[in-house]
């Protein structure tokens, strides 16, 4: 696959830049792969299928990026389609940032073509990273949605739990969504309490990751056992309990914030540099 240094989003790319950029192709919620990259030649990417729309992504290594959405596909020889959770672990952290940015992007423009107060068509903003109505100016920008994760520890410990839609033997960390009204700490708290029945102390933030299922921004904590018995939220945990560092089970790819709040802590343990944050 391709690969890059820096992505700086940006919300305008010039027509004659574009020529000399790259792209990236989607179609029904999956990345188009050719030849083993999943950026593409303008060019080269006539050849997938018909475009149904064009949404400037910003600047890799300088080039102009946007994203392609096929309205349709052909059935081309070396081209495969890559959902993105599929490509969690298997892609490094700058282009799965890209990759994120794009299916965000996307998902937010096909939600707003229409106005939610008069019903017109919506148009894109080329001065800001927004959506238009003509008729009565509303506008809309991307929305995103605050969330808490934590790996909450018990001395060579961590606690891991399984929701029901996990794979057999799989096992993470904490986490949910922010509520109007709430700080993050509060949120913390409430989330660990309702989920697992425990009381944390000793709250630190340690990084945060953009999280684009769909669109949810990831605040990541490590947190210390307080007190309490765990008792799985109904519908919502399966499963969770205390594992030793030394003996864990099937947990999330690295390239996750879930992965790097434990890599994080096993790094303090060995006493040793703690991995950076991922993209």
């Amino acid at each position: 696959m391709r690969s890059f240094r820096v992505f700086q989003p940006a919300t305008q790319l010039s027509v004659e830049s574009q020529r000399d950029g790259i792209v990236v192709v989607f179609y029904q919620n999956q990345f188009a792969m050719y030849d083993g990259s999943l950026l593409h030649d303008p060019d080269q990417a006539m050849y997938f299928g018909d475009v149904e729309h064009r949404l400037p992504l910003g600047l890799v290594d300088g080039r102009p990026c946007q994203l392609i959405y096929l309205s349709d596909s052909l059935d081309t020889p070396g081209l495969s389609w890559h959902g993105l959770r599929t490509l969690v672990g298997q892609v490094d952290d700058q282009l799965f940032r890209l990759l994120g940015v794009a299916q965000q992007l996307n998902a937010w423009y096909q939600s707003h073509r229409f106005c939610g107060c008069c019903g017109d068509p919506m148009q894109p903003r080329e001065e800001e990273r927004a959506m238009e109505c003509v008729r009565c100016q509303r506008r809309e920008y991307p929305k995103l949605a605050p969330c808490i994760i934590v790996l909450i520890t018990r001395g060579r410990e961590v606690l891991l739990a399984r929701s029901p839609h996990f794979p057999p033997g799989f096992f993470s960390t904490l986490a949910g969504f922010i509520e109007p009204g709430e700080s993050v700490e509060e949120c913390l708290h409430r989330e660990v309490k309702e989920e697992v029945n425990l009381e944390v102390c000793n709250l630190e933030y340690l990084g945060s990751q953009s999280w684009p299922f769909p669109n949810s921004l990831m605040l990541g904590f490590h947190a210390e056992y307080a007190g309490g018995e765990i008792i799985p939220q109904e519908g919502e945990i399966e499963e969770a309990y205390w594992c030793s560092i030394d003996d864990l089970p099937k947990i999330p790819p690295r390239g996750t914030i879930s992965r790097w709040l434990i890599d994080c802590y096993l790094a303090r343990q060995a006493g040793v540099d703690q991995p950076p944050v991922p993209a």
